[in-house]
């Protein structure tokens, strides 16, 4: 790993050492843990499958197969694994280990273009984006449909509420691709991969936005990658994949540093035992980063919490206190931390 423009960074980080998890990929992306069944699940686009991969595993089984060249995966809270995908042109739903159905696929009676990720809010109100890049382009890779044609004037950003109803929020960017939301809810960050920037929206109590200021720009940076995936820790600093690598910002927009890895990640997630282990996606193989911060528990992923599991929640709070101020751990400390699965995307 290669850390620069450091004020902060290395803080955030246990090790500065990469751990190589499985490789023999085309291209993937869209990673998400499943807390119920302890994996990571992560799709390769152009190999047209979403794979799973365990720990203390160097390999990755077939989720499932086709997968509609998906790319952004999460998981709804009854346990559904909500995906965007690129052939179908749309946004599917559909119970752990069994196919998906459309939650949406055309606007205004036209196809979407090609839906690349998404977010889910506590009340179940789906956000996603919608670029082109599954729309064959001369000379570029097939991500999709290779017979697909834009209907579309705008590659936009869409809210699909719990009734169904479908509707554009955002229609001014060049090439929308990740967002995350903060920890209540109240922001919304959505990256443009096209322009190498990241936007700040304001969400309304109706779940409409507003606002979209500049937070993070990579346009002048020449480094290779631009803003993709990216998710929100417990204190409000957002992880992005961008130029250079992984960018880590916090929440008034100062960049603490970034990180880059021996193969240069497009997506990333939080999972593991209290969500402290970054996992990234990239070209060919899956690694993962130990961190100090947690991803926060987004509502639409929270289980129930017993009295094991908030002993557990303690512990995992104390140890990443003593992880910062760099004092050892407990050994019972360190014993719940490894055998706690915790649930996140």
């Amino acid at each position: 790993m290669e850390i620069s423009n450091d004020v902060g960074l290395r803080d955030l980080l246990v090790s500065s050492e990469e751990e190589k998890l499985c490789s023999g990929f085309k291209f993937t992306e869209g990673p998400v843990w499943v807390a119920a069944d302890n994996c990571l699940l992560f799709s390769d686009i152009p190999g047209n499958r979403i794979h799973r991969w365990r720990p203390g595993s160097d390999l990755a089984a077939t989720y499932r197969a086709p997968s509609g060249f998906s790319n952004g995966l999460t998981i709804a809270s009854a346990g559904n694994l909500v995906a965007c995908e690129h052939a179908g042109r749309r946004v599917s739903r559909g119970a752990y280990n069994a196919a998906g159905e459309d939650v949406a696929r055309r606007f205004e009676g036209k196809s979407l273009n090609s839906p690349n990720d998404l977010v889910i809010a506590g009340n179940g109100t789906i956000y996603f984006t919608d670029p082109n890049y599954g729309i064959p382009r001369p000379g570029g890779p097939l991500f999709g449909d290779p017979n697909a044609v834009q209907e579309l004037d705008h590659q936009g950003v869409y809210r699909v509420t719990t009734d169904g109803a479908l509707s554009l929020v955002v229609d001014d960017f060049s090439q929308p691709n990740g967002l995350a939301f903060n920890q209540d809810e109240s922001v919304l960050y959505i990256g443009d991969s096209q322009d190498k920037i990241i936007k700040r929206y304001d969400v309304a109590v109706d779940g409409s936005l507003s606002g979209g200021d500049l937070f993070a720009d990579m346009s002048d940076d020449d480094r290779r990658g631009v803003p993709d995936g990216m998710k929100v820790d417990e204190d409000g600093r957002l992880w992005s994949t961008g130029a250079g690598g992984v960018w880590v910002i916090d929440a008034s927009g100062e960049r603490l540093g970034v990180f880059e890895m021996a193969e240069h990640a497009a997506n990333l997630a939080f999972g593991e035992a209290d969500y402290s282990t970054l996992f990234l996606t990239a070209q060919t193989a899956r690694t993962a980063v130990s961190s100090s911060v947690s991803r926060y528990a987004v509502p639409s992923v929270r289980r129930p919490r017993s009295k094991r599991m908030t002993h557990e929640y303690v512990a995992g709070r104390i140890s990443r206190l003593r992880l910062r101020l760099r004092l050892p751990l407990d050994r019972d400390e360190t014993t719940v931390g490894q055998q706690t699965p915790s649930s996140g995307d």
